[in-house]
Order: structure tokens, then C-alpha cells, then sequence
């Protein structure tokens, strides 16, 4: 029994070609692929072309709720510390330009932590409001970072695959598979050509906007990006903070999104050289008798994938055990397979209560 349970276990898992040979294969070897999510829809979905009337044609409706609530975050963090600021203006040292734009630029120079020093609170209640706006905008940051530069990411990482297969006859599918292969590695390439244009770009405003030599913009925008913020080079002018309210947020968090790729591109380097030796290494009869789920002397096709996946740190032993006890809930009738009478029979009792 506890054979057909590990073979039912991934029993959801088939070639789809192997439907047409399922009578002529040997039944220890077919491992199914799951068919919950067809490719045909997967490719249309991801890639806009799926058919059929589109229920919310506004323009807030084609929000990705992920930019939805980052931009509902940042509206109230800006806003309420665009107010607090404000109404404490005079509590502010330092060289002030408008209360209004002063107060927005304050607040994202302290949710930076980039802190430059051209205006810094000089009483008791400027500086807790300031203590309290450095953690909540820490706390803001790491919710952008999270959402909205991955799914834009995600998004500018589609083009510039599509780019790359221009000059060839490309299909959706083999894009969406190129995608997925080297996802890390195209946002990484994505993350850092913004990098360098904001880089390019901040450079650029500082020396002909706030009159600074290329070596002092290029020294200024290092330090703000890195939230160094020595102070001794800094936004001075009222146009200058109108394009550090904008500027700064999306350099800081390019940088921080850049090394975040880095140092995920590492660990998948790590994890694919795991499974590269997992699976050309010879496989021993230790292995096999490991792999013997059920002790019987002989290791099914869902013994051997099982045991595969969890040397290569896929799946633990503790997530085999869950998904066996789940197997174990729904097969009512002991069969050691699943059907659709069992599935009926499982839900019974839910719907009776």
C-alpha cells in the first residue's frame, strides 16, 4: 500500500505526450506532469494574449495590486510627513528653500536613511517625529523593495528578452521558458542599466542644475545612493529637491534591489551546481535503499523523484510527510489511490456540518 501512495503521490505529474502511449509504458516509469495549468494558458496569461472580454477596463482596475498598496503606503507615509514636517518647519535647521517641497524632500531623505544634514531637526518634537519617520520608512522601503521593483522588474525583464529574440522566428512559449530559466540573471541586466542611466542621469542635474563640477555631482550622487549622506554635497536649490524627491527614492532602491539580485544569482549559482552533481553522480545502492519509501526492495519512478528532489534541497522530509498524511485523509476507501469517489466521500462530512 504504502507503494501505490508514493506512486499516487506524483501521480499528477505526466508528459502530456505520454497520454497517447499510456497503454504500451510501463506503469513504474510514468511520471505525470500536472495539469491544473495548462501551457496554452500560462503562455496567453503571461504574455496578454489570452482571449475573451476584459472585465475592468479603468485605469485603477489594471493596477497590479502589488503597486496598490505600495502606492497606497507611500501616499500616507509622504502625505502625513509632508503635514508633520511642515507644521514643524520652523523647528528645522538648516538651508530651506519652500515649506512644502522641503518638508516631501525631508521625508524621503530620512526614509532613505541617505540623512545628508542640510536640514535636521532642532527641537524635542522634530526629532521624535524624525525617529519616528526613519522607522516606518525603513519599514516602507522594504515593502517597495519587495513589490513594486520586482513586478516592474518582471516587467522590463519581458521586453528585454523579447529584444534579445527579436532576430530570431521565437516562439511565447520558448520566451516564457528562457524567463524562467534566467530570470535573475535578466533582472539583474535590468536593475543595473537603470542603475547606471539614474547614475548618468543625477550626475547630469547636479552639474547643470546645482552648479557643481562633474567630479562633486559624480561624488554627490555616489554618496546618495549608497545613503552615505556625508552632507557636504547636497540638493540646495528648490529645483534640485523637486528632482531628489523622485530621484533619490528610485536610486536608493535600485542599488539595494541590484546587490538583492547579486546575491541571489550566487545562491542559485550554488543550488545549480548542487543539482549538476546530484545528478551525474553515480547512483549506488545506498541510494537506493534510501530512495525504498516503502522498504519493499524496489524503487518506483515517485520513490526515485522523491528522493532525488530532496537531496537537491527541493522538498524536505518533513513536506513528504504533510503531503502523505494529506493523501492519507482523502483515500477513504484504503485503496492507496485517489479517485473522484474519494474525494466525494472525503468533503462529505464538511458538508454536512
Amino acid at each position: 500500500m504504502a507503494s501505490n501512495e508514493s506512486g499516487s503521490l506524483l501521480s499528477g505529474l505526466t508528459d502530456p505526450l505520454s497520454q497517447t502511449n499510456k497503454n504500451n509504458a510501463p506503469k513504474g516509469g510514468r511520471i505525470r506532469r500536472c495539469r491544473s495549468a495548462p501551457v496554452s494558458d500560462y503562455v496567453a496569461l503571461e504574455t496578454g494574449l489570452a482571449s475573451g472580454p476584459r472585465t475592468d477596463q479603468s485605469f485603477f482596475g489594471n493596477i497590479h495590486p502589488s503597486l496598490r498598496i505600495v502606492a497606497a503606503f507611500l501616499t500616507v507615509y509622504l502625505g502625513l510627513g509632508t503635514v508633520c514636517f511642515y507644521l514643524v518647519m520652523n523647528q528645522l535647521k538648516g538651508e530651506k528653500t519652500n515649506g512644502v517641497l522641503d518638508a516631501v524632500y525631508f521625508c524621503i531623505v530620512t526614509m532613505t536613511t541617505v540623512g545628508y544634514g542640510d536640514l535636521v531637526p532642532n527641537s524635542v518634537l522634530s526629532k521624535l517625529l524624525a525617529c519616528a519617520f526613519a522607522f516606518s520608512g525603513m519599514a516602507l522601503v522594504v515593502i517597495i523593495l519587495s513589490k513594486a521593483a520586482d513586478y516592474l522588474l518582471e516587467k522590463q525583464e519581458l521586453l528585454l528578452v523579447k529584444a534579445v529574440h527579436t532576430s530570431k522566428k521565437v516562439g511565447h512559449f520558448k520566451i516564457l521558458k528562457d524567463i524562467e530559466t534566467n530570470s535573475l540573471r535578466y533582472k539583474c541586466i535590468v536593475v543595473f542599466i537603470l542603475l547606471l542611466l539614474l547614475i548618468i542621469g543625477g550626475t547630469i542635474f547636479l552639474a547643470t542644475v546645482e552648479k557643481l563640477s562633474l567630479v562633486d555631482s559624480f561624488y554627490c550622487v555616489c554618496c546618495t545612493i549608497t545613503t552615505l549622506g556625508y552632507g557636504d554635497k547636497s540638493f540646495s536649490s528648490q529645483a534640485g529637491r523637486a528632482f531628489a524627491v523622485f530621484w533619490i527614492l528610485t536610486g536608493t532602491i535600485c542599488l539595494a534591489q541590484f546587490f538583492l539580485y547579486i546575491a541571489e544569482l550566487n545562491a542559485q549559482s550554488r543550488q545549480r551546481a548542487l543539482v549538476k552533481l546530484i545528478l551525474t553522480r553515480r547512483t549506488t545502492n545506498v541510494d537506493l535503499e534510501a530512495a525504498d519509501l516503502d522498504d519493499d526492495g524496489v524503487v518506483g519512478a515517485a520513490e526515485f523523484v522523491i528522493y532525488k528532489l530532496k537531496e537537491m534541497g527541493k522538498i524536505s522530509q518533513e513536506d513528504v510527510r504533510l503531503v502523505m498524511e494529506e493523501f492519507k485523509d482523502l483515500d477513504v476507501d484504503k485503496s492507496g489511490t485517489l479517485s473522484t469517489s474519494d474525494i466525494m466521500l472525503a468533503q462529505q462530512p464538511q458538508i454536512e456540518k
